[in-house]
């Protein structure tokens, strides 16, 4: 005897598909080593990229042809969006529906309505741009059915920015090059983060303009760390260069890394990317959500988040 399957409900005649929804999770350089400086202007870096367990959010929904709409909400939308809920024509997130649109056959093809929530700080060394145009990407390619292959989907990264092909990976990575290049990292070991912005913007052009001095070497290690306090350990044997041009920039980092470095439990201090956000290391989610509560309290005018270390996958799965 066989048996039926049984019978998938169905969408009721003019309802719409559910929005399809990705996470935008911050990214921290965990350290940042400048190799040099190439002919275009373009530095040559060696980072190790990790993400953190908050960020932005997108949503997006099916849209006629040729329509595609950005919809930005959340704590810091008025950072790209003056109205709250205006469209802006040169958001990343649309330059990557754009981008990918146009690899896939087009940009008359495809629609999509995009709602970002923007919880992230702007301009503050979270890849937070990046991170949403990589979400972008991943949400667009399940709405449309579509798939560029890896190199045109690598064209389109490069073309966003330096940040977004790891973004896209949205896992831990060593990254070179001017970001494009990839390689895997050993298994990091279970920590936890405190995120701090002063609310001080820093252009990353900015930043790496007011650079000077020497170029460091690559700092990258094979061994995984057993635990929070050895990860720490490896990262103090290395840096992030671009901190002192952003403390000439935004002395409020120097704050920022003193009231991590003062909290009981972190290990390490320092900035991630280009600033102004600064992180703290720490073995334990309790040392982490009691540091972050009181530094903000301390600076009621600070952004401050703890958060897990995402040591395998940066998430932006759908839901």
């Amino acid at each position: 005897m066989t048996r039926s399957r049984a019978a998938e409900p169905r969408r009721p005649a003019g309802a719409s598909a559910p929005a399809i929804r990705v996470e935008a999770p911050a990214k921290v350089n965990l350290y940042l080593h400048l190799l040099g400086r190439r002919a275009d202007g373009l530095h040559e870096l060696d980072s190790l990229i990790a993400f953190a367990g908050v960020g932005d959010s997108l949503a997006v929904e099916a849209a006629p042809a040729g329509c595609l709409t950005l919809t930005i909400d959340g704590p810091f939308a008025d950072r790209l969006a003056p109205a709250g809920n205006s469209d802006t024509d040169d958001n990343l997130v649309l330059r990557a529906a754009r981008l990918l649109a146009e690899a896939c056959g087009g940009g008359d093809r495809f629609g999509a309505k995009i709602r970002l929530t923007k919880r992230l700080p702007v301009a503050a060394g979270l890849g937070g741009g990046s991170a949403d145009a990589a979400a972008a990407l991943r949400a667009l390619e399940r709405l449309w059915g579509v798939d560029p292959g890896p190199e045109r989907r690598q064209a389109i990264t490069r073309a966003l920015g330096a940040d977004v092909p790891v973004c896209l990976a949205g896992r831990p990575a060593f990254v070179g090059g001017i970001g494009e290049r990839l390689a895997p990292v050993p298994p990091l070991p279970q920590a936890h983060l405190v995120l701090v912005n002063p609310g001080v913007p820093l252009p990353t052009a900015a930043v790496f303009g007011a650079r000077t001095g020497a170029f460091s070497e690559p700092a990258r290690f094979d061994e995984a760390p057993s635990g929070a306090a050895a990860l720490a350990r490896l990262l103090a044997a290395r840096r992030n260069d671009l901190t002192r041009p952003a403390l000439n920039l935004a002395p409020a980092v120097g704050a920022v890394l003193a009231a991590l470095g003062e909290a009981p439990g972190c290990l390490l201090a320092r900035m991630s990317g280009s600033g102004a956000t600064c992180f703290g290391l720490f073995a334990e989610a309790a040392a982490a959500a009691a540091a972050a509560r009181a530094i903000a309290a301390a600076r009621p005018g600070w952004w401050v988040r703890p958060a897990p270390l995402l040591a395998h996958d940066g998430g932006g799965q759908g839901k």
